[in-house]
Protein backbone atom coordinates (compact mmCIF):
# COMPACT_ATOMS: atom_id res chain seq x y z
CA UNK A 1 0.00 0.00 0.00
CA UNK A 2 1.17 3.51 -0.66
CA UNK A 3 1.97 5.89 2.15
CA UNK A 4 -0.98 8.16 2.90
CA UNK A 5 -1.01 11.73 4.06
CA UNK A 6 -4.14 13.68 4.89
CA UNK A 7 -4.02 16.68 2.62
CA UNK A 8 -4.81 20.12 4.02
CA UNK A 9 -7.49 22.32 2.49
CA UNK A 10 -4.75 24.53 1.11
CA UNK A 11 -1.01 24.41 1.46
CA UNK A 12 2.33 23.70 -0.09
CA UNK A 13 2.56 21.62 -3.24
CA UNK A 14 3.09 17.93 -2.46
CA UNK A 15 6.29 16.40 -3.78
CA UNK A 16 5.96 14.78 -7.20
CA UNK A 17 6.36 11.01 -7.59
CA UNK A 18 7.15 9.00 -10.69
CA UNK A 19 4.39 7.56 -12.86
CA UNK A 20 5.25 3.90 -12.19
CA UNK A 21 5.27 4.52 -8.44
CA UNK A 22 1.89 6.23 -8.57
CA UNK A 23 0.51 3.35 -10.65
CA UNK A 24 1.82 0.83 -8.10
CA UNK A 25 0.03 2.72 -5.30
CA UNK A 26 -3.17 2.70 -7.35
CA UNK A 27 -2.83 -1.04 -7.95
CA UNK A 28 -2.42 -1.69 -4.23
CA UNK A 29 -5.75 0.02 -3.54
CA UNK A 30 -7.74 -1.27 -6.53
CA UNK A 31 -9.20 -4.42 -5.00
CA UNK A 32 -12.25 -6.14 -6.52
CA UNK A 33 -15.72 -5.29 -5.28
CA UNK A 34 -18.48 -7.73 -4.27
CA UNK A 35 -19.40 -10.79 -6.34
CA UNK A 36 -22.66 -11.50 -8.13
CA UNK A 37 -24.22 -14.04 -10.46
CA UNK A 38 -25.41 -12.63 -13.78
CA UNK A 39 -27.01 -14.16 -16.88
CA UNK A 40 -24.45 -14.99 -19.53
CA UNK A 41 -26.06 -12.50 -21.93
CA UNK A 42 -25.24 -9.70 -19.46
CA UNK A 43 -21.71 -10.86 -18.60
CA UNK A 44 -19.81 -9.45 -21.58
CA UNK A 45 -16.85 -7.36 -20.48
CA UNK A 46 -17.11 -8.53 -16.86
CA UNK A 47 -14.36 -10.31 -14.93
CA UNK A 48 -15.01 -13.81 -13.62
CA UNK A 49 -15.04 -14.17 -9.84
CA UNK A 50 -15.02 -17.97 -10.13
CA UNK A 51 -13.67 -20.34 -12.80
CA UNK A 52 -15.93 -21.74 -15.50
CA UNK A 53 -15.95 -25.55 -15.47
CA UNK A 54 -17.40 -27.60 -18.29
CA UNK A 55 -20.73 -29.21 -17.41
CA UNK A 56 -20.62 -31.57 -20.41
CA UNK A 57 -18.18 -33.13 -22.87
CA UNK A 58 -17.62 -31.44 -26.20
CA UNK A 59 -18.35 -33.03 -28.54
CA UNK A 60 -20.75 -35.15 -26.53
CA UNK A 61 -20.22 -38.09 -28.94
CA UNK A 62 -18.12 -38.93 -31.99
CA UNK A 63 -19.42 -36.78 -34.83
CA UNK A 64 -18.71 -35.65 -38.36
CA UNK A 65 -16.47 -32.62 -38.88
CA UNK A 66 -18.05 -32.00 -42.31
CA UNK A 67 -20.73 -33.28 -44.67
CA UNK A 68 -19.89 -36.67 -46.18
CA UNK A 69 -20.11 -40.43 -45.68
CA UNK A 70 -18.99 -42.37 -42.60
CA UNK A 71 -16.91 -45.42 -43.57
CA UNK A 72 -14.71 -48.14 -42.08
CA UNK A 73 -11.02 -48.00 -42.93
CA UNK A 74 -11.14 -51.79 -43.32
CA UNK A 75 -13.46 -51.36 -46.35
CA UNK A 76 -11.13 -48.99 -48.15
CA UNK A 77 -9.04 -50.73 -50.79
CA UNK A 78 -7.21 -49.72 -53.93
CA UNK A 79 -9.38 -48.91 -56.89
CA UNK A 80 -13.11 -48.18 -56.98
CA UNK A 81 -15.01 -48.83 -53.74
CA UNK A 82 -18.77 -49.44 -53.66
CA UNK A 83 -20.64 -49.23 -50.33
CA UNK A 84 -24.30 -49.60 -49.42
CA UNK A 85 -25.91 -46.55 -47.76
CA UNK A 86 -27.83 -47.28 -44.54
CA UNK A 87 -29.33 -43.82 -43.99
CA UNK A 88 -28.49 -40.27 -42.92
CA UNK A 89 -27.30 -38.90 -39.57
CA UNK A 90 -28.01 -35.26 -38.67
CA UNK A 91 -26.67 -33.02 -35.92
CA UNK A 92 -28.83 -33.50 -32.85
CA UNK A 93 -30.26 -36.72 -34.23
CA UNK A 94 -30.38 -40.19 -32.71
CA UNK A 95 -27.39 -42.54 -32.70
CA UNK A 96 -27.31 -44.32 -36.07
CA UNK A 97 -26.23 -47.66 -34.58
CA UNK A 98 -23.30 -49.75 -35.78
CA UNK A 99 -21.79 -49.93 -39.25
CA UNK A 100 -21.07 -53.32 -40.81
CA UNK A 101 -18.65 -54.40 -43.53
CA UNK A 102 -19.46 -52.80 -46.90
CA UNK A 103 -21.83 -50.22 -45.40
CA UNK A 104 -21.83 -46.44 -45.08
CA UNK A 105 -23.95 -43.72 -43.50
CA UNK A 106 -24.43 -40.30 -44.94
CA UNK A 107 -23.56 -37.79 -42.17
CA UNK A 108 -24.08 -34.05 -41.95
CA UNK A 109 -21.64 -31.80 -40.08
CA UNK A 110 -22.09 -32.42 -36.34
CA UNK A 111 -24.09 -35.59 -36.91
CA UNK A 112 -23.24 -38.61 -34.71
CA UNK A 113 -21.16 -41.32 -36.36
CA UNK A 114 -22.20 -44.97 -36.49
CA UNK A 115 -20.23 -47.20 -34.16
CA UNK A 116 -17.30 -48.83 -35.91
CA UNK A 117 -16.72 -46.06 -38.47
CA UNK A 118 -13.23 -44.56 -38.68
CA UNK A 119 -13.55 -41.60 -41.00
CA UNK A 120 -15.83 -39.31 -43.00
CA UNK A 121 -15.27 -39.09 -46.75
CA UNK A 122 -16.18 -35.64 -48.07
CA UNK A 123 -19.36 -35.64 -50.09
CA UNK A 124 -17.51 -34.13 -53.07
CA UNK A 125 -15.47 -37.34 -53.41
CA UNK A 126 -18.48 -39.66 -53.64
CA UNK A 127 -20.95 -40.67 -56.40
CA UNK A 128 -24.47 -42.02 -55.88
CA UNK A 129 -26.16 -44.98 -57.58
CA UNK A 130 -29.47 -45.48 -55.87
CA UNK A 131 -28.67 -46.78 -52.40
CA UNK A 132 -25.04 -47.35 -53.40
CA UNK A 133 -22.18 -44.92 -52.82
CA UNK A 134 -19.12 -45.09 -55.06
CA UNK A 135 -15.65 -43.89 -54.07
CA UNK A 136 -13.32 -43.68 -57.06
CA UNK A 137 -10.20 -43.82 -54.84
CA UNK A 138 -9.42 -44.44 -51.18
CA UNK A 139 -9.61 -41.14 -49.23
CA UNK A 140 -6.38 -39.62 -47.99
CA UNK A 141 -5.57 -37.07 -45.28
CA UNK A 142 -7.64 -36.15 -42.24
CA UNK A 143 -10.40 -38.50 -41.09
CA UNK A 144 -12.76 -35.50 -40.52
CA UNK A 145 -13.98 -37.03 -37.26
CA UNK A 146 -14.49 -35.11 -34.00
CA UNK A 147 -14.00 -37.57 -31.16
CA UNK A 148 -16.16 -37.32 -28.05
CA UNK A 149 -14.51 -35.02 -25.48
CA UNK A 150 -11.74 -34.01 -27.89
CA UNK A 151 -12.46 -30.28 -27.38
CA UNK A 152 -13.03 -30.51 -23.63
CA UNK A 153 -14.37 -32.93 -21.06
CA UNK A 154 -16.88 -32.41 -18.27
CA UNK A 155 -15.32 -30.70 -15.22
CA UNK A 156 -12.41 -29.26 -17.23
CA UNK A 157 -11.57 -25.69 -16.17
CA UNK A 158 -12.09 -23.67 -19.33
CA UNK A 159 -11.88 -20.11 -18.00
CA UNK A 160 -9.93 -19.08 -14.90
CA UNK A 161 -11.15 -16.66 -12.26
CA UNK A 162 -10.05 -13.14 -13.19
CA UNK A 163 -10.66 -13.70 -16.91
CA UNK A 164 -12.47 -10.91 -18.73
CA UNK A 165 -15.39 -12.17 -20.79
CA UNK A 166 -14.75 -11.24 -24.40
CA UNK A 167 -17.08 -12.48 -27.18
CA UNK A 168 -14.79 -15.47 -27.72
CA UNK A 169 -14.87 -16.37 -24.03
CA UNK A 170 -18.64 -16.06 -23.98
CA UNK A 171 -18.62 -18.76 -26.66
CA UNK A 172 -16.60 -20.96 -24.30
CA UNK A 173 -18.90 -20.36 -21.31
CA UNK A 174 -22.00 -21.06 -23.37
CA UNK A 175 -20.43 -24.19 -24.89
CA UNK A 176 -19.72 -25.37 -21.34
CA UNK A 177 -23.53 -25.21 -20.83
CA UNK A 178 -23.63 -22.26 -18.41
CA UNK A 179 -26.60 -19.89 -18.44
CA UNK A 180 -25.04 -17.62 -15.83
CA UNK A 181 -21.60 -16.94 -14.36
CA UNK A 182 -20.19 -15.48 -11.15
CA UNK A 183 -18.50 -12.15 -11.77
CA UNK A 184 -17.10 -9.21 -9.82
CA UNK A 185 -19.32 -6.17 -9.39
CA UNK A 186 -19.13 -3.17 -11.70
CA UNK A 187 -17.74 -0.04 -10.03
CA UNK A 188 -20.24 2.79 -9.60
CA UNK A 189 -18.80 6.12 -10.69
CA UNK A 190 -19.73 9.66 -9.64
CA UNK A 191 -18.39 12.26 -12.08
CA UNK A 192 -18.09 15.83 -10.83
CA UNK A 193 -16.99 18.49 -13.32
CA UNK A 194 -16.15 21.77 -11.58
CA UNK A 195 -15.88 25.32 -12.85
CA UNK A 196 -17.96 28.50 -12.83
CA UNK A 197 -17.18 28.95 -16.51
CA UNK A 198 -18.38 25.59 -17.89
CA UNK A 199 -21.84 24.97 -19.30
CA UNK A 200 -23.42 21.99 -20.99
CA UNK A 201 -22.43 21.63 -24.65
CA UNK A 202 -24.82 23.69 -26.76
CA UNK A 203 -25.32 26.37 -24.10
CA UNK A 204 -21.99 28.18 -23.95
CA UNK A 205 -22.74 30.39 -26.95
CA UNK A 206 -25.43 32.11 -24.90
CA UNK A 207 -22.90 33.61 -22.47
CA UNK A 208 -19.73 35.41 -23.59
CA UNK A 209 -17.70 34.23 -20.57
CA UNK A 210 -18.75 30.57 -20.74
CA UNK A 211 -17.03 27.58 -22.32
CA UNK A 212 -18.54 24.18 -23.16
CA UNK A 213 -17.94 21.31 -20.75
CA UNK A 214 -16.01 19.21 -23.26
CA UNK A 215 -14.87 16.53 -20.80
CA UNK A 216 -17.82 15.08 -18.88
CA UNK A 217 -19.35 13.13 -21.76
CA UNK A 218 -15.95 11.82 -22.90
CA UNK A 219 -14.89 10.71 -19.40
CA UNK A 220 -18.27 9.05 -18.86
CA UNK A 221 -17.83 7.12 -22.08
CA UNK A 222 -14.34 6.05 -21.04
CA UNK A 223 -15.74 4.77 -17.73
CA UNK A 224 -18.41 2.73 -19.50
CA UNK A 225 -15.91 1.29 -21.97
CA UNK A 226 -13.68 0.26 -19.05
CA UNK A 227 -16.58 -1.60 -17.43
CA UNK A 228 -18.08 0.82 -14.89
CA UNK A 229 -21.56 2.23 -14.29
CA UNK A 230 -21.81 6.03 -14.05
CA UNK A 231 -24.46 6.71 -11.40
CA UNK A 232 -24.32 10.51 -11.72
CA UNK A 233 -22.59 13.05 -13.94
CA UNK A 234 -22.69 16.46 -12.25
CA UNK A 235 -21.57 19.90 -13.34
CA UNK A 236 -20.88 22.14 -10.33
CA UNK A 237 -19.55 25.67 -9.77
CA UNK A 238 -16.28 26.39 -7.97
CA UNK A 239 -17.90 25.96 -4.59
CA UNK A 240 -16.26 23.80 -1.94
CA UNK A 241 -19.51 23.17 -0.08
CA UNK A 242 -21.41 22.16 -3.21
CA UNK A 243 -18.68 19.69 -4.20
CA UNK A 244 -18.62 18.12 -0.72
CA UNK A 245 -22.43 17.85 -0.60
CA UNK A 246 -22.51 16.11 -3.98
CA UNK A 247 -20.34 13.32 -2.61
CA UNK A 248 -22.43 12.95 0.53
CA UNK A 249 -25.66 12.71 -1.44
CA UNK A 250 -24.51 10.11 -4.01
CA UNK A 251 -23.41 6.55 -3.29
CA UNK A 252 -20.45 5.57 -5.49
CA UNK A 253 -17.35 3.40 -5.39
CA UNK A 254 -15.30 5.97 -7.30
CA UNK A 255 -15.59 9.74 -7.36
CA UNK A 256 -13.89 11.45 -10.31
CA UNK A 257 -13.35 15.19 -9.96
CA UNK A 258 -12.70 16.99 -13.25
CA UNK A 259 -10.94 20.32 -12.75
CA UNK A 260 -9.91 22.10 -9.57
CA UNK A 261 -6.91 19.81 -9.28
CA UNK A 262 -4.24 22.50 -9.06
CA UNK A 263 -3.69 25.14 -6.38
CA UNK A 264 -5.36 28.21 -7.77
CA UNK A 265 -7.59 30.38 -5.61
CA UNK A 266 -10.70 28.59 -6.89
CA UNK A 267 -9.36 25.04 -7.16
CA UNK A 268 -11.51 23.29 -4.57
CA UNK A 269 -11.34 19.69 -5.82
CA UNK A 270 -9.12 18.35 -3.06
CA UNK A 271 -10.06 20.74 -0.30
CA UNK A 272 -13.75 19.83 -0.61
CA UNK A 273 -12.93 16.20 0.08
CA UNK A 274 -10.33 17.04 2.69
CA UNK A 275 -13.17 18.47 4.76
CA UNK A 276 -14.81 15.03 4.61
CA UNK A 277 -11.65 13.18 5.72
CA UNK A 278 -9.88 12.47 2.43
CA UNK A 279 -6.82 10.24 2.89
CA UNK A 280 -4.48 11.15 0.03
CA UNK A 281 -2.39 8.38 -1.51
CA UNK A 282 -0.48 10.39 -4.12
CA UNK A 283 -0.57 13.82 -5.68
CA UNK A 284 1.33 15.71 -8.35
CA UNK A 285 2.85 12.98 -10.51
CA UNK A 286 5.98 13.79 -12.52
CA UNK A 287 4.29 13.45 -15.92
CA UNK A 288 3.43 15.77 -18.77
CA UNK A 289 0.63 16.51 -19.30
CA UNK A 290 -1.32 15.83 -16.11
CA UNK A 291 1.03 16.67 -13.24
CA UNK A 292 -1.81 17.88 -10.92
CA UNK A 293 -3.47 14.43 -10.84
CA UNK A 294 -4.24 13.17 -7.35
CA UNK A 295 -5.75 10.04 -5.81
CA UNK A 296 -6.99 9.17 -2.34
CA UNK A 297 -9.56 7.30 -0.28
CA UNK A 298 -12.66 8.59 1.45
CA UNK A 299 -13.65 5.63 3.57
CA UNK A 300 -14.18 2.74 1.14
CA UNK A 301 -14.58 5.09 -1.83
CA UNK A 302 -11.79 5.95 -4.25
CA UNK A 303 -11.35 9.58 -5.28
CA UNK A 304 -9.41 10.59 -8.39
CA UNK A 305 -8.77 14.20 -9.34
CA UNK A 306 -8.21 15.05 -13.01
CA UNK A 307 -6.81 18.30 -14.36
CA UNK A 308 -9.23 20.67 -16.04
CA UNK A 309 -7.22 21.02 -19.26
CA UNK A 310 -8.89 18.70 -21.80
CA UNK A 311 -5.89 16.86 -23.25
CA UNK A 312 -4.32 16.52 -19.79
CA UNK A 313 -7.59 15.24 -18.31
CA UNK A 314 -8.16 12.66 -21.04
CA UNK A 315 -4.54 11.49 -20.79
CA UNK A 316 -4.72 11.11 -17.01
CA UNK A 317 -8.07 9.30 -17.24
CA UNK A 318 -6.52 6.84 -19.70
CA UNK A 319 -3.47 6.26 -17.49
CA UNK A 320 -5.16 6.09 -14.08
CA UNK A 321 -8.97 5.96 -14.23
CA UNK A 322 -9.33 3.10 -16.72
CA UNK A 323 -6.77 0.93 -14.80
CA UNK A 324 -8.50 1.74 -11.49
CA UNK A 325 -11.81 0.52 -12.91
CA UNK A 326 -10.15 -2.67 -14.15
CA UNK A 327 -8.70 -3.40 -10.70
CA UNK A 328 -12.02 -2.78 -8.94
CA UNK A 329 -13.77 -4.98 -11.52
CA UNK A 330 -11.60 -8.02 -10.73
CA UNK A 331 -8.94 -7.56 -13.39
CA UNK A 332 -5.38 -6.30 -13.30
CA UNK A 333 -4.19 -2.73 -13.71
CA UNK A 334 -2.18 -3.92 -16.72
CA UNK A 335 -5.38 -5.07 -18.48
CA UNK A 336 -6.11 -1.44 -19.32
CA UNK A 337 -2.50 -0.56 -20.18
CA UNK A 338 -1.72 -2.78 -23.19
CA UNK A 339 1.52 -1.09 -24.24
CA UNK A 340 3.00 -2.14 -27.58
CA UNK A 341 6.15 -1.18 -29.42
CA UNK A 342 5.67 0.66 -32.70
CA UNK A 343 8.07 2.45 -35.00
CA UNK A 344 8.22 6.23 -35.09
CA UNK A 345 7.15 7.51 -38.50
CA UNK A 346 8.46 11.02 -37.91
CA UNK A 347 11.23 12.47 -35.72
CA UNK A 348 10.49 13.28 -32.06
CA UNK A 349 12.42 15.99 -30.19
CA UNK A 350 14.26 15.37 -26.93
CA UNK A 351 12.08 15.18 -23.84
CA UNK A 352 12.25 17.37 -20.75
CA UNK A 353 12.65 16.45 -17.07
CA UNK A 354 9.15 14.94 -16.71
CA UNK A 355 8.00 11.69 -18.30
CA UNK A 356 5.79 12.60 -21.24
CA UNK A 357 2.75 10.97 -22.82
CA UNK A 358 2.40 12.45 -26.28
CA UNK A 359 -0.73 12.46 -28.43
CA UNK A 360 -0.13 10.53 -31.64
CA UNK A 361 -1.80 8.88 -34.60
CA UNK A 362 -1.39 5.17 -35.23
CA UNK A 363 -1.20 3.46 -38.63
CA UNK A 364 0.12 0.21 -40.04
CA UNK A 365 3.45 1.98 -40.57
CA UNK A 366 3.78 3.06 -36.93
CA UNK A 367 3.08 6.04 -34.68
CA UNK A 368 3.40 9.73 -35.52
CA UNK A 369 3.16 12.28 -32.73
CA UNK A 370 0.87 15.24 -33.34
CA UNK A 371 2.60 18.48 -34.29
CA UNK A 372 1.34 20.53 -31.36
CA UNK A 373 1.36 18.97 -27.88
CA UNK A 374 -0.85 21.20 -25.73
CA UNK A 375 -2.39 20.19 -22.39
CA UNK A 376 -5.29 22.56 -22.92
CA UNK A 377 -5.75 21.69 -26.59
CA UNK A 378 -8.90 20.02 -27.91
CA UNK A 379 -8.76 20.02 -31.70
CA UNK A 380 -5.71 17.74 -31.55
CA UNK A 381 -7.82 15.03 -29.88
CA UNK A 382 -9.76 14.65 -33.12
CA UNK A 383 -6.60 13.15 -34.63
CA UNK A 384 -5.28 11.32 -31.58
CA UNK A 385 -5.79 7.58 -31.23
CA UNK A 386 -2.80 6.66 -29.05
CA UNK A 387 -0.30 7.95 -26.52
CA UNK A 388 3.46 7.66 -27.00
CA UNK A 389 5.45 7.26 -23.79
CA UNK A 390 8.72 9.18 -23.54
CA UNK A 391 11.03 8.81 -20.51
CA UNK A 392 12.25 11.86 -18.66
CA UNK A 393 15.22 13.46 -20.42
CA UNK A 394 14.90 11.07 -23.38
CA UNK A 395 17.11 12.00 -26.36
CA UNK A 396 15.53 12.73 -29.75
CA UNK A 397 13.92 9.76 -31.52
CA UNK A 398 14.49 9.12 -35.21
CA UNK A 399 12.19 7.61 -37.80
CA UNK A 400 12.20 3.83 -37.28
CA UNK A 401 12.97 3.96 -33.55
CA UNK A 402 10.71 1.76 -31.42
CA UNK A 403 8.31 3.60 -29.12
CA UNK A 404 5.97 2.38 -26.35
CA UNK A 405 2.44 3.11 -27.59
CA UNK A 406 -0.90 2.90 -25.75
CA UNK A 407 -4.26 3.03 -27.58
CA UNK A 408 -6.23 6.01 -26.32
CA UNK A 409 -9.48 4.04 -26.13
Amino acid sequence: MGKHATIPASGACAASIEFDRALAILAAHARPLSKENVPLRDAGGRYLAAPVLARIDAPRRDCAAMDGYAVRDADLKNGTIVLRSRGTSYAGGAEPGAISAGETWRVMTGGPLPHGSDRVVMIEHCRHRGDLVVLDAPPLGKPHVRKAGSDFAANDELLAAGTRLTPGRLVVAAAADHSEVEVWGRPRILLVATGDEILAPGCASQMPSAIPDSLSIAIERMCVMAGADVVANLRLPDDEKAIAEARQETSADVVVVIGGASRGDRDFGRSAFASLGLDIAFADVAIKPGKPVWYGRLGPAHVLGLPGNPTAALTVARLFLAPLIAGLSGGAISDELPWQLRQATKPIPANGPREAFLCATLSCEGAAICDRQNASGQAMLGLTDCLVRRPANAPPADVGDLLPVLPLC
